[in-house]
């Protein structure tokens, strides 16, 4: 029996150097995602305050870009939010719509930044924000948008109050 070769353990010590800065790299890069993540979305967990008088009130943190981002649910379904006030309704993008099994509606011509497109009108049965909760709440499926993110717009937020300082965002039922 021939005893090893030099270059064998070698060839296995680059081998194992290489998978050790693969499984380094990954580790570092699931770190820094979660950190961006919670830095893109501050409101992953809500927390809703039932104050004395019964009203509820979910406080959000402004993102690094200054964005008020939350989770939510619409129709018990999980979905990302971006509050907008210059938003007249709920804006979902048709795939996120499709998704929700939302059903369009009779189309209707609204204003964006970008000028007027056509977006469905839709009925959401359901539209929460933390423990803040919403019914019957008109909606448009927009197909323009790509992202994941809902424009939270007037037809949930003119029901609620709303006071920005600073950083902060807060909403009460």
């Amino acid at each position: 029996m021939s005893e090893p070769d030099a270059n064998d353990f070698s060839a296995t010590g680059k081998w194992m150097m290489i998978l050790m800065w693969i499984i380094g790299i990954a580790l570092l890069t699931q770190f820094f995602s979660k950190i961006l993540d919670h830095k893109n979305n501050p409101n992953q967990n809500l927390s809703t305050l039932e104050l004395e008088d019964g009203s509820k009130q979910v406080v959000l943190k402004a993102s690094r870009h200054g964005h008020y981002v939350a989770n939510g649910t619409i129709n018990g379904e999980r979905v990302l939010f971006l509050v907008d006030t210059g938003a007249s309704f709920v804006a979902i993008p048709e795939h996120v719509a499709q998704r929700l099994r939302l059903q369009k509606g009779a189309p209707m011509t609204v204003m964006t930044a970008n000028g007027h497109i056509t977006t469905y009108n839709t009925r959401l049965q359901s539209i929460s924000l933390g423990d803040i909760t919403l019914y019957d709440v008109q909606a448009g499926i927009n197909l323009h948008m790509k992202g994941e993110e809902i424009l939270l717009g007037m037809s949930f937020l003119r029901n609620l109050s709303i006071t920005q300082e600073n950083d902060t965002l807060t909403i009460r039922q």
